[in-house]
């Protein structure tokens, strides 16, 4: 099951950090932020341009991807590489690395925190003589939910 957001609770997060950072929390890039909180398995940038033209007919494409730039840059929200899309972090003041656990029947997105992992392969690349500047690690597989669902087929 994944992990519900409190979108109100990270919304007044999203705007302290920023305040805290001093970076604007637009208009745009807290819809864009509350939209994908509001999907448990995150958006693409194209159906967050159709969403948001609803409401801001002079959206555009780099509207979106200047938004989702600014929030992954301020730890708001995660790219699924595997997906091409953006889930919500739920705990953006969780400065350290990240794992995605992603359902393949329901897309469900859950964030994990193993600090160990981080560190042993910031670790090992730095022993190679390699900067590492950003890394994802996505796993691919099937929820409880979905597990039982089929189970009972």
């Amino acid at each position: 099951m994944a992990t519900m957001i409190d979108t109100r609770g990270l919304m007044q997060q999203a705007e302290a950090q920023c305040q805290q950072r001093g970076v604007r929390f637009t208009p745009i890039r807290r819809r864009v932020l509350e939209m994908i909180a509001g999907a448990p398995g995150g958006l693409k940038a194209y159906d967050l341009l159709d969403r948001l033209t609803t409401e801001h007919a002079a959206a555009r494409p780099p509207t979106v991807y200047r938004a989702l730039e600014f929030l992954s840059d301020q730890g708001l929200v995660h790219r699924i590489e595997s997906l091409n899309a953006y889930v919500a972090c739920p705990c953006p003041e969780h400065a350290h690395g990240f794992q995605l656990l992603i359902c393949r029947q329901c897309g469900r997105v859950e964030e994990l925190h193993l600090d160990e992992i981080n560190d042993r392969l910031s670790h090992r690349a730095r022993e190679l003589g390699f900067r590492v500047d950003r890394q994802t690690i996505e796993l691919l597989g099937y929820c409880d939910a979905c597990l039982q669902v089929a189970n009972e087929a």
